[in-house]
């Protein structure tokens, strides 16, 4: 058996969002005396890219509405911080913005230090590797790759959470052939925000060795709240190696949430004319919202449309190609998970994926 591994992901920085220079300086000073360097955002534009992904934000009070009317999604460790004068009424704007706690300085120094001392304090390889995989049209195979993923991490004995984002799927259970196993299912998580207990999670979803998933029950399809996707991706970074999201084309909070945490998106398009101009659309939608976007094109190419043409076209970066495995096809009839036997052209590319995300992968591992 390989020895367990575990991701080393790039140290995520704090976010202050302030255009209010003397704030900011005072920030910038707390921080250091935290030790740590923190990104700076001068509006919710600009934080965006980094809102879900930093692992402690501060708004400055300046910014506070300004980032309610962008609408972004609550989320964890959210900090809303001024000065007294600056603040009134403090809380109740910090309730609608989804603020955990109102800083009001100079008071509050010696707090904040003591959480930007936290965002410094992680060990070299703490938090998991999160990858989102969005179909560039219907059937394109993201939900294949996205398992395929899953089990290629699992198989190298990273710690592995397969979420799926799409209420209107088939349901990644059924892709893993996972639909009898017991656990919780999203219905009973859509409530969830604020820090959830990451341990307490995994226990609570299917699973099978390392891989633990959580899916759709076979119910009326509900809404799934950003704020519910964000606490389960804050719990799986700090509980998991390995996290694996399979996104809707159609985007809704939720997926704009999970895209926003991610350290790669790939977008699964066939080597057909059609398939390219509608992946086109969802790439305009998604590359706002992805730090790193690239391309997987799958095969056949009925047209002989090259992989190469099809990522100049959407004018991403090629991170991979699939063959046609018509076995393939037909174990996931029979319910058997992909790349389950580490062999095949989707086996190998989730090996070198998972790899490049930093992940160590080890063919025909049990």
């Amino acid at each position: 058996m390989p020895p367990r591994t575990s991701v080393p992901p790039p140290r995520r920085l704090p976010l202050i969002v302030t255009s209010d220079g003397d704030l900011l300086d005072d920030l910038l000073r707390l921080a250091a005396a935290g030790g740590v360097t923190a990104e700076v955002a001068t509006d919710p534009a600009a934080a965006r890219s980094r809102w879900q992904s930093a692992p402690l934000v501060l708004v400055g009070s300046d910014q506070a509405r300004s980032c309610l009317r962008a609408r972004l999604p609550h989320r964890p460790r959210l900090v809303l911080v001024g000065r007294s004068g600056d603040l009134d009424p403090g809380w109740e704007i910090a309730e609608l913005v989804g603020a955990e706690h109102v800083a009001v300085l100079p008071a509050a120094e010696p707090w904040l230090v003591d959480r930007f001392a936290e965002c410094g304090a992680d060990p070299p390889g703490a938090g998991a590797r999160l990858v989102a995989v969005l179909g560039g049209r219907g059937g394109a195979g993201a939900s294949v790759l996205a398992g395929g993923l899953a089990v290629t991490a699992a198989r190298s004995r990273l710690r592995t959470l397969l979420v799926d984002a799409d209420p209107l799927g088939g349901g990644l259970d059924l892709v893993l052939g996972w639909e009898q196993l017991d656990g919780l299912r999203w219905p009973a998580l859509t409530d969830a925000e604020g820090r959830v207990d990451a341990p307490a999670l995994v226990r609570a979803l299917p699973r099978r060795g390392d891989l633990v998933m959580l899916s759709w029950d076979r119910g009326d399809p509900l809404p799934l709240p950003a704020e519910a996707m964000a606490a389960t991706l804050d719990a799986a970074r700090r509980g998991r190696d390995f996290v694996v999201v399979d996104c809707p084309r159609r985007l809704d909070d939720a997926a704009v949430t999970a895209l926003q945490s991610v350290d790669r998106t790939l977008v699964v398009v066939p080597a057909e004319l059609r398939a390219t101009a509608a992946a086109a659309r969802v790439v305009a939608a998604a590359a706002p919202h992805c730090a790193d976007l690239s391309v997987v094109v799958r095969g056949p190419a009925p047209g002989r449309l090259k992989a190469a043409e099809v990522a100049r076209a959407l004018g991403l970066p090629l991170a991979g190609t699939l063959r046609p495995e018509p076995a393939l096809c037909r174990g996931l009839e029979r319910g058997e998970a992909p790349a389950a036997d580490g062999r095949g052209p989707l086996a190998a590319l989730c090996q070198r994926i998972v790899a490049e995300l930093g992940g160590t992968t080890t063919a025909g591992a049990a």
